[in-house]
């Protein structure tokens, strides 16, 4: 006959039943702590409205001019796509020479495509750029090359495919003007230095204007604190229900700072494309997404609980019963 199996000792299901007990009674009061906090602040709906605002107001400007810089950045890898260099032949290249020419700068390694522009051609679009069609046809010479478009392959790769394309017989220079896009990515990496010192400056805001509020809570609550420190509360039990106010305080401010965000860029998105489209581009302002959203609601909460955190250990070592 088979044995049955052996029961564990009785101490071993005493302890495993009084560990279950105890993280069971842990879950709850964490539960009562978060629905407790979160009563309070429904009681004064106007202070913790303000507290949300003022979080919500320093999250906003970070936040918006990081979305600023992402707009910058995508607005440089289309500019990047779009680059091209100009090949300006040599004085004198007759229509059949620039031909060659231009075959030969199209069988270069990293050209995708070239476009010759004769020396006449060049005059026509020079004349009706500006406007000085009699004047210019005064000329008894033109004095405008040939010149030949080239798109390249990579345009990351641009400046060393000009290099190589000044070595083909027959080009006196390639021209490639990205100085302005070079200006464009100094200002871009400025901002982005700017949008962190200013989270910084306001994540700390964020902190002092929880923590103001959570310390007036604990001062609202000393007779509270006292009794239950005289009980044996330990400063965890103590601290958890103002850590909850901070996270919900955290919480609504971020999601006052989405909403403004959104609604800020609902409001700016009909004059933004109407620039673009004078210029003859299609733009639009970013938008969060559940990625910047999920980040922007969730460092708000971490902030809120954070600024509880400091507040509470700063001042609950003073509240001692008497």
């Amino acid at each position: 006959m088979s044995r049955p199996p052996a029961s564990p000792p009785r101490g071993a299901r005493t302890h495993r039943t009084r560990s279950s007990s105890r993280f069971r009674g842990w879950l709850r009061h964490h539960r009562a702590m978060a629905l407790d906090s979160a009563g309070r602040l429904l009681r004064t709906p106007i202070g913790s409205l303000v507290t949300m605002l003022a979080i919500a107001i320093a999250l906003v400007l970070p936040a918006g001019l990081w979305l600023t810089l992402d707009s910058a950045r995508l607005l440089d890898a289309e500019l990047t796509e779009s680059a091209t260099l100009t090949a300006y032949l040599a004085p004198g290249v007759g229509d059949g020479e620039a031909v060659r020419i231009e075959e030969a700068l199209g069988a270069q390694p990293g050209v995708a495509r070239t476009r010759l522009i004769t020396a006449a051609e060049g005059m026509a679009e020079f004349q009706q750029a500006l406007g000085l069609t009699d004047a210019l046809a005064r000329l008894d010479d033109n004095p405008l090359p040939a010149s030949v478009v080239v798109t390249p392959v990579a345009p990351e790769a641009v400046r060393e495919l000009a290099e190589t394309l000044e070595t083909v017989s027959g080009v006196e220079e390639v021209r490639l003007d990205l100085a302005w896009i070079e200006r464009l990515r100094s200002l871009a990496e400025l901002g982005r230095r700017v949008a962190l010192a200013l989270a910084v400056l306001f994540g700390g805001g964020v902190l002092l204007v929880v923590g103001n509020t959570i310390r007036l809570a604990v001062e609202s609550r000393r007779k509270e604190i006292e009794v239950v420190t005289l009980i044996g509360a330990t400063h965890g039990f103590v601290r958890r229900p103002f850590l909850y106010s901070g996270a919900w305080y955290g919480l609504g401010g971020g999601l006052l700072a989405w909403a403004l965000l959104t609604l800020g860029g609902e409001w700016l998105a009909a004059p933004v494309a109407g620039l673009a489209a004078s210029y003859g581009a299609s733009f639009s302002l970013p938008r969060l997404g559940a990625g910047g959203s999920a980040t922007l609601v969730g460092c708000s909460i971490l902030l809120g609980w954070l600024g509880a955190w400091i507040a509470v250990s700063r001042h609950l070592a003073e509240v001692k019963p008497r």
